[in-house]
């Protein structure tokens, strides 16, 4: 344990993490959690959208849910730690914000068709709109009204990151025996990510666009910095 090293960016990034899941869970107000509406991200025209919460989302995560932080955490430190060694802590600084305010961008933009596809609108008068029918009213309050939290945006652009830096890395992963190599495993995952984003599956409550907003700006990060004579951690490529 006392060999572990954990570069300073992604550090503070997990002690922040953390802290801000302690703050969750500590603070509850008549069986609510303020800090779900203060700091998770609502969409750009709802009344609950501050103008931190691009930032501050990426910090939060579910209290009820306690595997969100955990994998998110941890897929944080296995792959981040090794982007952060190779680039150094400003361009891993900027590919870790980007990353996310991209999945923001892209769910904020698939929220908008949906609005418009229903309505005609992409941003109505959410107070004096009446809908015309109980999915309409569904739509509008679940994008209006429902909070977006988690890193998971950026961590996804991590894994893209990594997949292209180290196509030939081999991934343990749950519930398979063997390792797979990082190039095989990872675009399977965004390929999953992209059928459960299309199917808007009932009970599903992920942001799945979120996901694949932060794989595909972390895509165009890594191709537009790629070093070809980069030789460092060639052990994984």
């Amino acid at each position: 344990m006392n060999n572990i090293y954990i570069p300073p960016v992604v550090k503070n990034l997990l002690i922040i993490n953390v802290l801000f899941f302690i703050g969750t869970l500590l603070y509850k107000s008549n069986g609510g959690y303020p800090f779900v509406e203060w700091f998770a991200v609502y969409y750009f025209d709802s009344p609950n959208f501050r103008i931190w919460q691009p930032i501050t989302y990426m910090f939060m995560h579910s209290p009820v849910d306690y595997l969100h932080i955990i994998f998110n955490m941890f897929a944080l430190y296995s792959f981040g730690s090794i982007l952060e060694q190779r680039w150094g802590a400003k361009k891993f600084l900027i590919f870790y914000f980007v990353t996310g305010l991209g999945a923001l961008a892209l769910q904020w933009a698939v929220q908008s068709f949906e609005i418009y596809n229903q309505i005609g609108h992409f941003i109505p008068n959410i107070n004096e709109y009446n809908p015309a029918s109980q999915k309409e009213f569904d739509l509008l309050r679940d994008i209006y009204f429902g909070p977006m939290l988690g890193a998971s945006g950026a961590i996804f652009g991590l894994l893209v990151g990594f997949g292209m830096l180290y196509p030939n890395a081999e991934l343990l992963i749950m519930f398979i025996p063997v390792p797979v190599k990082a190039k095989y495993i990872i675009p399977i995952y965004i390929i999953i990510e992209l059928v459960l984003g299309v199917g808007k599956f009932q009970g599903d409550s992920v942001a799945h666009y979120a996901h694949l907003g932060g794989a595909l700006i972390g895509f165009i990060l890594v191709k537009i910095w790629k070093d070809k004579n980069d030789t460092f951690y060639t052990l994984y490529e």
